[in-house]
């Protein structure tokens, strides 16, 4: 076959390229409410956020799945790839992090009672954080579907749940008050803990298997913590500390968000090594 023979460019129905991508459905996604040209690239943006979450999602509960099983490559795998993903999703914030008031202003109608805060997506990225909350679920009582995948992965083990029973089956003491807590709740820190990650960054192996894990998760630690934030400044920079959308506290919320570690021992216990 000739290099230089033209791509095919006569199909019967759509394009093979339409069909796995599905682009046309999502470049007619956008329904803008306001006349303002700059509220298109904020709703862009937004969905393109729930895309990034939604494979985030993916890779941690692939790793969950993994650890699970005492399968450490493929759960390191997805988690580097989380990493990558965070990067994107944090770059997600360079369209919006320059608005002044009074552009925010011009479309802030349109979301009506509408917030981030309600991203059923997101909440499931933050159960696999550990960061429960049964209150969560309630803005999703009407959509049975949505509610249902919430429900399941509040009472699932998070992405840390998996990691510290992992490392109690390596036989590191896990207290079992962590192992056999109440899944639905936020995960609270423990000296015990901070303890056992003290030990596997404390010894003589470097290179181990855990240690590995362990800063695989302060990367997708230390990306979470700059997604909170980006959002922080972004919020700041567009609306100062007025009431957030949706009825948030806005920037006094973020502001406490952004204080919070996710796999809290794991920064703490680098004190003690």
């Amino acid at each position: 076959m000739s290099h230089d023979a033209a791509p095919n460019l006569d199909f019967a129905g759509t394009t093979p390229y339409e069909d796995y991508v599905q682009a046309d459905v999502l470049t007619h996604l956008q329904h803008p409410l306001s006349d303002d040209p700059g509220e298109m690239v904020f709703l862009v943006t937004t969905q393109v956020m729930e895309l990034w979450f939604t494979v985030i999602v993916h890779e941690w509960e692939t790793a969950a799945g993994a650890l699970r099983q005492d399968d450490l490559p493929v759960a390191l795998a997805a988690l580097k790839r989380s990493t990558y993903e965070l990067e994107s999703l944090n770059a997600s914030w360079k369209p919006l992090a320059h608005l002044t008031p009074a552009q925010f202003n011009s479309y802030r109608n349109a979301l009506g009672e509408g917030s981030g805060f309600q991203s059923a997506m997101y909440r499931r990225l933050e159960f696999l954080l550990g960061d429960k909350s049964a209150s969560m679920l309630v803005p999703h009582r009407g959509a049975p579907r949505v509610y249902g995948e919430l429900e399941k992965a509040l009472y699932e083990p998070s992405l840390y749940d998996e990691v510290l029973r992992l490392l109690a089956r390596r036989g590191l003491p896990v207290p079992s008050e962590v192992l056999e807590r109440d899944l639905s709740q936020r995960y609270e820190p423990s000296a015990e803990v901070e303890a056992v990650w003290a030990t596997v960054y404390g010894a003589a192996d470097q290179d181990s298997e855990l240690v590995g894990l362990g800063e695989a998760l302060t990367d997708v630690g230390e990306l979470v913590w700059r997604w909170r934030n980006d959002h922080l400044v972004a919020t700041r920079r567009a609306m100062g500390s007025k009431v957030g959308t949706g009825g948030s506290a806005g920037v006094a919320w973020l502001e406490k968000r952004a204080r919070k570690n996710v796999f809290p021992e794991l920064w703490t216990a680098r004190s003690y090594v």
